[in-house]
């Protein structure tokens, strides 16, 4: 350690700015934390942190674990309820008559369930027949079209039996209809089916024991990407001349191709840009948002009978009404 300290002129002689620049740095060094602040803000809150700012311990906060929610399902009015939209035609429309309609038609459906379905769905709709064994008369088929508007809202099922194709049309609101099941829910590339009629019998051919196929809630309606090839001519509808998406054409000829694209077609491909079309057949926002709150509301108080109904059921099984004892005594 002497010699050290002997050494010390000796260093300063020879190297002088760099011994000077060593102790500078060691002098203006400023010690920072190194700890992080979480250890820090742990000891501070213990109980010898916390022993010189009062009595009081706050303990350590847990870290709050976020729980998943769950939503439903987004649901379309518009298309869960087309029988709800008014006539998009302007001259056929009557506000009055319109919610009129609307409430006799809530008053129906609280007499009868009427499910969510569209077109290409299967359907078992049960009718009251007095010429009928039972009663009763039930016909399953594949919807092929939903028609009018309203009260007058119908839509078509289509069987073929015995190798002869059936078709009935059903108002929606006949006070006949006892019952409409839904067997399979699905859609079709197509809002309409008619062209069943000129396909093979067997894309129309449904069993009447169909046993009914269920989805789970909250998954989206599944869409049925089938396309059903189309018979020779003749048919009921030029269906080459139509927007479908869900026909397999048959062959033809060059010059009947040509022929028929020259013709005058029902389809224009320049309609979709049409902005006054679009907008003779649209609704307006006002309209759309208030049916929406009558349908909303319709279903609220659906939900709340349907509460009070299995509550009432509950409490019939769990009441035991005790035996009268005369009739014990009888035994």
């Amino acid at each position: 350690m002497f010699k050290l300290y002997e050494n010390i002129p000796l260093l300063l002689a020879r190297q002088p700015n760099t011994l000077k620049k060593t102790v500078q740095s060691i002098i203006g060094r400023t010690y920072t934390n190194t700890l992080p602040d979480r250890i820090l803000e742990k000891a501070r809150r213990s109980r010898l942190g916390a022993a010189a700012k009062g009595p009081s311990v706050y303990p350590e906060e847990k870290p709050k674990i976020e729980q998943a929610e769950y939503t439903e399902a987004d649901r379309d009015y518009k298309y869960i309820y087309p029988d709800f939209l008014p006539n998009p035609v302007y001259y056929f429309r009557d506000k009055i008559r319109e919610r009129l309609e609307r409430i006799d038609m809530m008053n129906r459906r609280k007499q009868i369930s009427i499910p969510e379905f569209y077109v290409g769905s299967i359907l078992a709709v049960t009718v009251s027949d007095p010429y009928a064994s039972g009663k009763t008369n039930r016909f399953v088929g594949i919807c092929i079209r939903r028609d009018d508007y309203g009260l007058r809202h119908s839509f078509t099922l289509r069987n073929v039996i015995d190798g002869l194709g059936v078709e009935i049309m059903y108002d929606l609101y006949n006070p006949t209809i006892r019952s409409i099941e839904v067997l399979k829910l699905e859609k079709r590339l197509d809002d309409n089916l008619t062209y069943l009629q000129d396909c093979p019998p067997e894309y129309s051919t449904i069993p009447f024991d169909f046993q009914p196929v269920k989805l789970l809630p909250g998954m989206k309606v599944p869409v049925n990407t089938i396309k059903v090839p189309l018979k020779n001519k003749p048919w009921r509808h030029a269906w080459d001349r139509k927007a479908v998406r869900g026909v397999i054409l048959p062959e033809v000829r060059r010059f009947e191709h040509e022929q028929y694209m020259n013709s005058s077609s029902d389809f224009k491909s320049f309609e979709k840009w049409d902005l006054m079309k679009s907008y003779r057949e649209s609704i307006h926002d006002d309209d759309h948002r208030e049916i929406i709150e009558d349908i909303k509301k319709f279903e609220s108080e659906i939900t709340d009978k349907q509460e009070v109904v299995t509550a009432a059921k509950k409490l019939v099984r769990t009441r035991r009404i005790p035996k009268e004892e005369g009739s014990s005594n009888e035994k």
